[in-house]
């Protein structure tokens, strides 16, 4: 018995070690030509290999080393595909392109070849073993590679493997606290290739995408250049992307990254001539992306990359990645009013938000009190994960905060832009299970049972496929609606109906500066805006020949979200037309024009000024409450009131008239709270021209 086991365990060993397959000149001797063909690309192969590896090791850019190295050993691989040292090059490859599930099989066969072919396969498979989420396995493999490497490579790869046990401990923290969120791959919108970098339109209805997918222009190392996208919301899913093109595409890499939030400008990056990046932004001309121009001035370019960037809600800043340090960070930029608006020189965000290794996307909420970013760096669990971060008391951002499983995982989960409510976003990843390489993914945030959101904005998301994860929820994860408006709409014509290209102006009524100004888009009139919480804003629009019109908001700190649609009619200056100034205020129950009045009655004296030949009726109204000859009189005082505002402003007094009326014309019902206040109002009605 004992003689017939030893040799039944002869044959085991023999039969797997007959598997195994190295690329050496003795074990090809029937095909030495092609093994001389294939050995010398090996060689070249192995070089890609080492530069790769050594950036990787300095968290440097190791460029295209790992796709020319990968294509060359996976030729080899047909030739031979029993060399354990081919494998464990494969999957050292995979681990760092867009496609690192793959490296989980090619570990695997080198791990079952000849675990001990070399020691840096210990480190290569604990890095698949932690794709996997095995972090204590990954740990054990880490730990075995430290052991018997070289000092040379332990020394060379100190600093990432210090990072990847610092990985597993997070991730096995991290999954054991998984947020209440669904991730779902939204298939109508990703290939089989790379699909990355989503920019929202804070109504939600326009998605920019980038896409690696196949197009015109000649492929590099098998990969096409990166065009950009465009699908749209029908109310129930995306539509099939579509390229949008010159003169935004070219035959090199483009990459867009932020839509403004009133939707009209696109931030994107592009390789130059010289092979660098910069940032430039686009004008939607109508329907169609115009000529990107560089966005910032060439201080923020010196001797630097810049990608991905973002906007903020006042358009002052842009923040943005860069390579300046050598590691990719987050810079912002400032635009300096004072010196003819040039661009600031960049400056670190915080160096609570930068780490030491690549940050890669950085995304500003429309509230602008939220940062989203991804990083390598921080309590990563792998890969890349994306953080958070809110400003505090002072304005200065907090420490980072990890979003958790399922929307991180060991795989690079990066970038990120979010509806207007907070309670959905879309994020790139190339996780396992996608349609290919990276992918776009929704997340659908659970939060709390009873969320407070005026208007519905239910079109916008229903889960559009299977979750990722099974359904079962683990601690709930709140959802944070910071008090915002979005105010969307379109400018049409009174009378006729026809959509207008108008000027938006956005002014804040407590102290009278212009916040923002803006354009309705040319061909459907349309236009966006969002609007953060605790200000009393003005808007008004205006339109060359037609009579502004403006509206006023006034938004609480602690006011919920809100979504507001809504069809501005401008109209002709045409004797007959009618404008209520609705940012004309008054002390409580007297005929004192209020500071916050100013702005509304200065575009009046500006209109005033710009038609020389308008003669005007200013008239007061007010809402039944009361005495109708008390309430005459409140609203003669107040047009009156206004008038000598205007009057002192250089307007002849022969232009104007006031009259008072009262009660006398409603515009809404006096019997609810909103529609007498609708009712209280100073307008002006054109009775010459």
């Amino acid at each position: 018995m004992k003689h017939f086991f030893t040799f039944f365990l002869s044959i085991v060993i023999s039969s797997v070690f007959a598997q195994i397959v190295e690329f050496k000149a003795s074990n090809f001797k029937d095909k030495k030509e092609e093994f001389k063909a294939i050995k010398a690309k090996l060689d070249q192969a192995d070089e890609y290999l080492t530069l790769a590896n050594d950036a990787v090791a300095l968290v440097t850019n190791p460029g295209d080393n790992f796709i020319k190295a990968l294509n060359i050993y996976l030729e080899a691989q047909k030739f031979n595909a029993n060399s354990a040292r081919n494998n464990m090059n494969i999957a050292n490859c995979y681990l760092y392109t867009n496609e690192k599930y793959k490296a989980i099989e090619y570990a695997n066969k080198a791990y079952k070849l000849n675990a001990d072919i070399d020691p840096f396969l210990y480190f290569i498979y604990g890095q698949t073993l932690q794709l996997q989420r095995e972090f204590k396995d990954a740990k054990s493999h880490y730990k075995t590679f430290e052991e018997n490497a070289k000092n040379k490579y332990v020394e060379e790869y100190k600093k990432l493997m210090s990072k990847y046990k610092k990985e597993c401990k997070y991730g096995e923290e991290i999954m054991a606290d998984e947020k209440r969120v669904w991730v779902d791959n939204v298939t109508e919108v990703n290939s089989a290739e790379d699909d990355f970098s989503p920019s929202l339109s804070v109504d939600g209805e326009t998605l920019i995408i980038n896409s690696r997918r196949k197009n015109s222009h000649t492929p590099k190392n098998g990969i096409y250049d990166s065009d950009i996208y465009q699908s749209n919301w029908d109310g129930k899913k995306w539509s099939s992307p579509k390229n949008v093109g010159a003169p935004l595409n070219t035959e090199h890499d483009e990459a867009a990254s932020a839509l403004a939030y009133d939707g009209q400008r696109l931030l994107l990056w592009k390789t130059d001539d010289d092979g660098s990046s910069t940032i430039y932004e686009s004008a939607l001309n109508g329907i169609n992306w115009g000529a990107p121009h560089a966005k910032m001035s060439y201080i923020v370019k010196k001797n630097q990359n810049t990608t991905f960037a973002c906007y903020e809600p006042l358009d002052i800043k842009v923040h943005y990645i860069t390579d300046k340090r050598g590691n990719r960070n987050i810079d912002f930029s400032g635009l300096m009013v004072q010196y003819d608006n040039k661009w600031g020189e960049g400056k670190s965000v915080s160096h609570k938000l930068n780490s030491k290794f690549h940050e890669e996307s950085v995304y500003i909420h429309p509230s602008g009190e939220i940062m989203y970013f991804s990083s390598q760096g921080h309590n990563s669990m792998g890969g890349t994960d994306i953080f958070v971060s809110y400003k505090d008391e002072l304005k200065q951002w907090g420490d980072p905060i990890n979003l958790g499983y399922p929307i991180n995982t060991p795989y690079d989960d990066q970038f990120f832009a979010a509806t207007a409510n907070g309670k959905y976003a879309y994020i790139s990843s190339n996780r396992e299970g996608g349609s290919g390489g990276t992918d776009i993914y929704k997340v659908t945030f659970w939060g709390q049972e009873k969320q407070v959101i005026v208007d519905s904005e239910d079109y916008l998301l229903a889960s559009i496929a299977k979750p990722i994860k099974d359904k079962t929820i683990a601690k709930e994860v709140k959802v944070d609606q910071k008090s915002l408006t979005v105010f969307k709409g379109k400018v049409v014509d009174a009378i006729t109906g026809k959509t207008i290209e108008a000027s938006l102006e956005i002014v804040d009524n407590a102290n009278g500066k212009t916040i923002s100004t803006f354009k309705s888009n040319s061909v459907t009139g349309k236009f966006l805006l969002s609007l953060p919480a605790g200000t009393n804003y003005g808007i008004s629009v205006k339109k060359t020949n037609y009579l502004f019109h403006s509206e006023n908001f006034n938004l609480p700190s602690d006011g919920a979200f809100n979504m507001i649609d809504k069809t501005i009619e401008l109209k002709n200056i045409e004797i007959g037309s009618k404008i209520a100034l609705r940012n004309v205020f008054f002390a409580t129950g007297s005929s004192t024009v209020t500071d916050e009045s100013y702005p509304e009655l200065d575009r009046l004296v500006k209109l005033l000024n710009d038609v020389p030949r308008l003669k005007i009726e200013i008239s007061g109204h007010t809402d039944n409450q009361g005495s109708d000859k008390l309430n005459t009189k409140l609203s003669q005082e107040r047009a009156e009131a206004v008038m000598t505002y205007v009057a002192n402003k250089g307007i002849s007094g022969g232009r104007m008239t006031a009259k008072g009326y009262g009660p006398s014309q409603p515009v809404a019902n006096n019997n609810t709270s909103t529609g007498r206040q609708e009712n209280r109002r100073t307008e002006l009605e054109i009775i010459a021209n």
